[in-house]
């Protein structure tokens, strides 16, 4: 966006309950445009390996997005741990959250059928599954009694950052780096040896299909990620994507590491600050 657009005026609405699932009430963080509208939104789910994590990642990108015309929804999700998995109900959350702003789409000023899933790390694999698998076993239909349970899960965009699309693969790293404790298992509540099928139901690449090439995608991640490989992932998500016939960009950004997606958007030399540009440019045209 050039200096000489107007950016918009911003409300912000925190803690707002969006579903209440076992017994577990979960909140997110509204980033609204002020204007005419309606206006386009995203969910946001952040990372944190299944297992840690707060909403409060978006805090840049929320008001950032929304002054140039994109509402953010940035959610808490039920996290995993030892002996408490959180598959396939964590991606349920986030389907949650999607059905919300759709369910109340007229009161926010928000256009519900131009909604997408802005997803980082863990958040990346969550996101990718509720944009292209929520409408099947094992997600869909795993709250009917969710106030907004009848609205759509479908969304137009999903926008990954670095994110976990082959939870087999990330086994491996986890077994490699962290052997002591492997976030997958936790969040799966099964060893890859112990159940390939659950990996397979888990990783975004296995929905990468003809069927769900409605979806446009949007990759980011750095060359210098230390913790997602990038060619396993994002790289071959891609290619998969494309042969599925989506529309998939990517954003690649020289010597970026890990994590760098919470970073201020403004800061001299951010990441963040190359990507969103890039980002808001891919959503201007596809959301």
């Amino acid at each position: 966006m050039s200096s000489a657009e107007k950016l918009l005026e911003i409300e912000t609405r925190p803690g707002v309950t969006y579903a209440t699932h076992d017994s577990v009430a979960l909140a997110g963080d509204l980033y609204l445009p002020k204007g005419a509208g309606p206006f386009p939104a995203l969910v946001g789910v952040h990372g944190g390996g299944w297992v840690q994590g707060a909403r409060s990642a978006f805090q840049y990108w929320g008001p950032w997005l929304a002054a140039r015309g994109v509402a953010l929804f940035a959610i808490s999700y039920r996290l995993a741990k030892a002996n408490q998995k959180t598959f396939p109900h964590a991606v349920q959350d986030v389907m949650a959250a999607v059905q919300y702003v759709r369910g109340n789409a007229k009161a926010l000023n928000i256009a519900g059928d131009r909604l997408g899933i802005f997803g980082h790390s863990a958040g990346g694999n969550l996101g990718a599954l509720a944009a292209l698998a929520g409408k099947g076993a094992p997600f869909a239909g795993g709250y009917p009694n969710d106030p907004h349970a009848n609205e759509s899960t479908d969304v137009k965009v999903f926008a990954g950052v670095y994110g976990v699309y082959d939870v087999a693969e990330m086994w491996q790293t986890y077994n490699r780096q962290s052997p002591k404790q492997n976030n997958i298992e936790w969040f799966l509540g099964a060893s890859l040896a112990d159940n390939r099928k659950l990996y397979f139901d888990a990783s975004p690449i296995s929905y990468a299909v003809s069927a769900n090439n409605k979806v446009a995608v949007h990759l980011s991640v750095g060359t210098e990620d230390d913790l997602v490989d990038r060619r396993a992932h994002t790289d071959a998500f891609v290619l998969a994507l494309k042969q599925a016939g989506c529309f998939v960009r990517t954003t690649i950004l020289q010597g970026a590491p890990h994590y760098f997606g919470g970073d201020p958007i403004e800061e001299p030399g951010s990441f963040s600050g190359f990507m969103a540009p890039r980002l808001l440019r891919f959503l201007q045209e596809k959301l």
